[in-house]
């Protein structure tokens, strides 16, 4: 299978590209830093450079990939919102998508007349912050910082569906992965024996080991059946306190300094929000499909990051 990549340089994207290299598909990753992409994926890896956000010659390479996987978009962790940043965000998923989608309909169907796939990422930041409530892919989309971009993002994805190309919108949660990601940011203070749980410690965090995380997106590419939003978090979210907890116990660390909620927005600001709402979601379309995780439990997923 040829597939066509972007944010193939990423926490996410260099898994799985390794994965995709073990099962034998080929691969076209788009980068804006070809060097440090070839240095990074090898030498298996056919490399165009290219700005997503920009409408380019990239897009003509598009046409010969039966799968785009799109897992572009800026951190939103990267530096404090203010309005430029909130743009680059913008632009980094939404114009990014409206590209892909624009170069895919040129030619929809692949060189056998099968509809081409577009797996492209979204984020359970959609759904808003609700509390204790259980949200799967049929949850209404609710009142966050995220809910309209993620909105917008998941729209520009599925604007390939009237052409007959089958559109996956994999809602990330928290990938937990020790190389990077949020751990990066949580891992500091545990170490310094002064990790714990912020604000009211009561918020649930969904959370997914990248193994999963790489094994949804899969599913997404391989499964026919799989259609719509995908809910890429593991079953068993917990909340804050729970998930310190764990983590205080993985790394052998107490989990008993309190931040509270009011210091973390001094800290970072709107983005804040963010870590402080509650989203409990689950990824009942995954299991319905006969994914079976590998990681289902918080203790297991640390286990192996740590042990």
């Amino acid at each position: 299978m040829r597939i066509f990549l972007t944010g193939g340089t990423g926490l996410v994207g260099t898994r799985l590209v390794q994965c995709l290299l073990a099962r034998n598909d080929q691969l076209v990753v788009l980068t804006r830093r070809p060097t440090v992409a070839r240095q990074t994926l090898g030498p298996k890896v056919e490399i165009v450079e290219g700005d997503p956000t920009q409408a380019g010659p990239w897009m003509d390479r598009v046409e010969s990939c039966e799968v785009v996987i799109n897992l572009a978009g800026e951190n939103i962790f990267a530096r404090r919102w203010n309005p430029a940043f909130k743009q680059v965000l913008f632009d980094s998923r939404v114009k990014t998508t409206q590209h892909v989608a624009q170069a895919m309909l040129r030619q929809p169907l692949s060189s056998t007349g099968v509809p081409k796939v577009l797996v492209n990422a979204s984020a359970i930041g959609i759904y808003g912050s609700r509390g204790s409530e259980e949200l799967t892919e049929e949850s209404a989309p609710g009142p966050s910082p995220l809910t309209d971009l993620c909105l917008r993002w998941e729209e520009a994805a599925r604007s390939v569906a009237a052409a007959g190309i089958r559109s996956v919108q994999v809602r990330v949660g928290i990938v937990l992965d020790k190389n990077g990601g949020a751990l990066s940011h949580l891992l500091p203070p545990f170490r310094l024996f002064v990790g714990g749980p912020v604000g009211s410690g009561k918020q649930y965090l969904s959370w997914i080991h990248h193994e999963d995380m790489v094994g949804l997106l899969l599913l997404a590419l391989d499964k026919a059946a799989c259609v719509g939003p995908l809910n890429a978090t593991a079953p068993h979210p917990v909340t804050n306190s729970e998930f310190s907890r764990a983590l205080g116990k993985a790394l052998g660390r107490p989990s008993l300094v309190w931040t509270p909620g009011f210091v973390l927005r001094l800290a970072l600001g709107e983005v804040a929000n963010v870590v402080l709402g509650s989203q409990r979601v689950l990824p009942k379309k995954a299991l319905s499909l006969g994914y079976l995780f590998k990681f289902p439990t918080l203790e297991s997923a640390l286990n192996d990051l740590f042990r």
